[in-house]
This record gives C-alpha cells, sequence and structure tokens, in this order.
C-alpha cells in the first residue's frame, strides 16, 4: 500500500504566495514554511533562554514548518479576501480543517497520531503560547518579504509593510520574544551578502 502524504507537501515548492501583487522575485510556500520553522524556534529559544519559558522549541519549528500545509489543498487565499469579514474567515478555517484532515489521512495509522500533535494543539498554556509565537513568525515571515521587495526597489508592498508592522507591534506587547527578534535579529535583513559578512 502507498501512502500520498509526502509527495503532496513536496508539492508545496508549486503554490507561490502574494499571487496578488507584484513580485521581483516570487516566494513559494516552501521558502515562507522553513522560514516560519526558523523564525518559530528562535523565538521560542529566545523564550527559554531570556524569559524562563518552558516551550518545546524543536515543535515549534516543526508546526512551522506544516503550518499552511492545508494551502496546498486550497492555495494561499490572499489577506485582503481572507480577513475581509469573521464569516469568510471561519468558512476559510473550516476549510484549512477539512484540507489538513485530508492530507493526515494520507498517512499510515501508526503515524498519523504524531502528525496530529503537529496539526492540532493541545490546551495548555505551554501550547498555547508556543502557537502564538509560531503565528507572531508567520508575520515577521511575512514583513521580511515585505522589507526585501522594497529594498528591491519594489514600491507594490509598501501598504502591506505598513499593515504587518502595526500587526507586530500589537504583537511585541505581549510577547517579549517578538520585540527582542524585531530590534536584534530584523535590522539586517534587506542587506547584500558583503554587507552581513
Amino acid at each position: 500500500m502507498t501512502h500520498n502524504f509526502f509527495a503532496t507537501i513536496s508539492r508545496m515548492k508549486y503554490i507561490e504566495r502574494w499571487a496578488l501583487m507584484r513580485n521581483s522575485r516570487a516566494e513559494t510556500l516552501s521558502e515562507h514554511s522553513l522560514e516560519v520553522a526558523m523564525l518559530s524556534h528562535a523565538l521560542c529559544v529566545l523564550g527559554n533562554e531570556r524569559y524562563g519559558k518552558h516551550l518545546d522549541a524543536n515543535k515549534a519549528a516543526l508546526i512551522g514548518l506544516y503550518h499552511d500545509a492545508s494551502e496546498i489543498i486550497t492555495g494561499d487565499m490572499p489577506t485582503p479576501v481572507k480577513y475581509y469579514n469573521s464569516e469568510i474567515q471561519n468558512a476559510y478555517k473550516d476549510v484549512e480543517k477539512i484540507a489538513e484532515y485530508k492530507l493526515l489521512n494520507e498517512l499510515p495509522s501508526e503515524m498519523r497520531g504524531a502528525f496530529e500533535e503537529i496539526f492540532k494543539s493541545e490546551d495548555t498554556e505551554e501550547e498555547r503560547y508556543m502557537r502564538r509565537l509560531v503565528k507572531a513568525a508567520d508575520k515577521l515571515s511575512a514583513l521580511i518579504k515585505c522589507i526585501e521587495e522594497e529594498k528591491s526597489g519594489n514600491t507594490e508592498f509598501r501598504t502591506a509593510e505598513k499593515s504587518t508592522r502595526k500587526t507586530i507591534e500589537v504583537l511585541m506587547e505581549d510577547l517579549p520574544e517578538v520585540k527582542d527578534f524585531v530590534y536584534e535579529f530584523l535590522p539586517p535583513y534587506g542587506s547584500t551578502l558583503d554587507e552581513l559578512l
């Protein structure tokens, strides 16, 4: 018997993000997911090392890696449409859950439980906090894309950058890890390799 889960997941490389905007360089769902995984891990490490949290940074990285996996089936819904009103937002969440269920069912039964832990949240304070950091990492990744587009001379992302910065400012109020990342790690984004090294 064959299982389609990983072959389906590998199709992330074909899903382009920011479809309604002119991009100087296309970003795939694969690239975005990798970045969110790395940022999620970093935010949890900051939380553990600086703020005495007990977050599972490795699990956060996995959640970040798979956080948009449903978009392989649904496509990347543009933000203005996805968040137009609560009715559309809730309907899209339902569609995402159905897509995730469909993906999980492509695994053999003995593996499914381990992946359900990635896709479905446990009801603990640490788990909720960790998942908030993953969502923050998703927003940071969007901001990084906006910064890179602006640095390449593309003004198309100007409005997206402003709104994303506002969202991140709100997150910084009660997620000190995000604040630390913004002040310490975000400024070099958009620099050349020579400037970084």
